[in-house]
């Protein structure tokens, strides 16, 4: 695919276009499981890999582009390898939805080779771009890498799954496609972004950088040992680990939060959102080991169904994920505007001040929005031990909840086309 420079926008908004639209389809599984009238089971596939390949991975795609654009000082010709990257990803993740809903593994497998043709094409450019992050301060390449390496594998499982190669280990692959995906990638990468990201935004210097590197050393070994937990069946050892990721986390969550009390800046709208998004990985850390720690005896000392599982991935998907990709697209954004269209960089201070200023607007709302709506899930799934699906109670606090959810996403959605729609003046 060559050299990827400049023009990380289409990739950005495309990807926070996927991750809108799956939000919706997702809205809309939860109305139906509430009402008693569940959407077909494939819908949930189609959710969950919008959300991850045409979202998540497109979104870090475009987090690579700015990286490298942003590094090269606009000394380089912009590449045009991007544009076919864009359509190939972009077609491969509708191939792998329609293969879903047809029914048809075949064509999800043909899907996923060409997507993990496409994440192996930019391997080296992410592996060798994440040599350079040694001179930052927090030391974040070792996440990087690790999360390359792990949504690389977390692509070839899912293609063996899909192709039913050695189909008796179905169950292992499973747990182990989830885990490497959603945090071997997902919750990695995103870590060692908002490392690098939370002392600019707030223009100051990391707290501690020596703690910075530490947790990048503890949670990838943390993982790579979880995973071990997987292959073995061995749920104790997986509670072992699991507590040494909590106490990574903590670490991770207490060096964010004294960068920015130290910082001495009431902080903007990023820097929320990408705190807030710590606190629900904590919170997301601790309820796995919990969940783990449910099914110690024969019995689990809580029922535990499907509703309660949402309640526990979408601590995940909403509160932590969806919590950092605003943070990241409400300080990127403005970048990314300004320096494309003002040549000059002592004119684009202003104009960068003026599009961070509208991205900052009722974000109390937006936080709130977003966090409530988040906790709502939690609040359905501990409903279901006194009130049925169907009660009004459940209906209520099903309909604050969505309502909530939506709010955000579209002011959100509204404050990122008004800001597309600002141009700078003469």
């Amino acid at each position: 695919m060559g050299r990827l420079t400049a023009r990380p926008l289409i990739f950005l908004i495309t990807g926070f276009g996927w991750l809108l639209l799956s939000a919706l389809l997702g809205l809309a599984i939860l109305i139906g499981l509430i009402h008693g009238t569940p959407l077909p089971s494939w819908l949930r596939l189609v959710h969950v890999h919008a959300i991850l390949i045409g979202g998540i991975l497109q979104l870090t795609i475009g987090g690579l582009c700015a990286s490298l654009s942003h590094s090269s000082h606009g000394d380089e010709t912009p590449s045009k390898s991007h544009l076919g990257l864009f359509v190939i990803l972009n077609a491969s993740t509708v191939g792998l939805l329609v293969g879903f809903g047809l029914g048809d593994m075949r064509i999800v497998g043909a899907a996923g080779v060409v997507i993990l043709g496409a994440v192996a094409s930019l391997a080296p450019v992410a592996w060798q771009f994440s040599r350079q992050s040694p001179a930052h301060p927090a030391n974040p390449s070792w996440l990087y890498r690790f999360s390359l390496i792990a949504l690389l594998g977390g692509l070839a499982i899912g293609i063996a799954m899909a192709f039913r190669v050695m189909p008796e280990f179905y169950a292992h692959a499973r747990l182990l496609h989830l885990h490497l995906i959603l945090m071997g990638f997902v919750t990695l990468a995103m870590i060692g972004a908002t490392q690098r990201l939370l002392p600019i935004i707030l223009q100051t210097e990391l707290y501690s950088p020596k703690l910075a590197r530490l947790v990048s050393i503890l949670l990838p070994a943390g993982f790579a040992t979880l995973i071990g937990g997987f292959i073995t069946s061995s749920l104790k050892l997986e509670l072992a680990i699991g507590g040494l990721l909590v106490l990574s986390i903590g670490l991770y969550a207490y060096n964010l939060l004294r960068t920015w009390t130290s910082s001495g800046q009431p902080g903007n709208a990023a820097s929320d959102h990408l705190l807030v998004a710590t606190f629900f990985l904590v919170i997301m850390m601790v309820m796995g080991v919990l969940v783990g720690a449910n099914f110690l005896p024969q019995l689990p000392v809580l029922p535990f169904g499907s509703l309660h599982l949402a309640a526990y991935t979408h601590m995940a998907l909403i509160g932590f994920i969806l919590q950092t990709v605003v943070g990241v697209l409400s300080y990127g954004i403005p970048e990314i505007l300004a320096t494309s269209r003002i040549a000059s960089r002592k004119k684009q201070g202003p104009y960068r001040e003026q599009l961070a200023a509208m991205m900052d607007r009722w974000r109390a709302i937006q936080l709130a929005g977003l966090s409530l709506g988040t906790m709502g899930f939690g609040v359905l799934a501990a409903m279901t031990w006194n009130f049925p699906l169907n009660s009004l109670p459940m209906q209520i606090a099903t309909w604050v909840t969505v309502g909530l959810l939506l709010s955000s996403l579209a002011l959100f959605t509204a404050k990122l086309a008004w800001v597309f729609g600002v141009r700078p003046q003469e």
